[in-house]
């Protein structure tokens, strides 16, 4: 029963979840199995699809159409309101996913003196 109520709290908290289909969402047609959107690479053959479909190919199109820019950081965006993270050296400015974060900081950083 706790895992019914973990599920329904879930179901409460984030209302508009997607739930995959067990088709790949690329467009392929081909079967993506239990609980995944897509086949393994097919997300990235996805991404490129929709660039190419409604920008035109461009990923500055695909920006600007966001209100994104050199004057409006969509990495500050990520940062602000999409789970991503800044590197915690002072003086670093990488940032992404947390995971990608850890692997980043635990790296030398040369450009501050490592």
């Amino acid at each position: 029963m706790q895992s019914g109520l973990r599920y329904l709290q879930y179901m409460t908290e984030y209302p508009n979840r997607l739930v995959p289909t067990g088709t790949c969402w690329c467009g392929c047609d081909q079967e993506a199995g239990i609980g995944r959107f897509f086949i393994q690479g097919h997300d990235k053959i996805a991404e490129s699809a929709l660039v190419a479909a409604r920008y035109e190919g461009s990923i500055a199109r695909l920006l600007e159409q966001h209100k994104f820019g050199p004057d409006e950081s969509v990495r500050a965006a990520a940062v602000a309101e999409g789970g991503w993270i800044a590197c915690p050296r002072e003086g670093c400015k990488y940032t992404g996913a947390p995971a990608s974060v850890r692997k980043h900081a635990a790296k030398p950083h040369p450009s501050l003196g490592d």
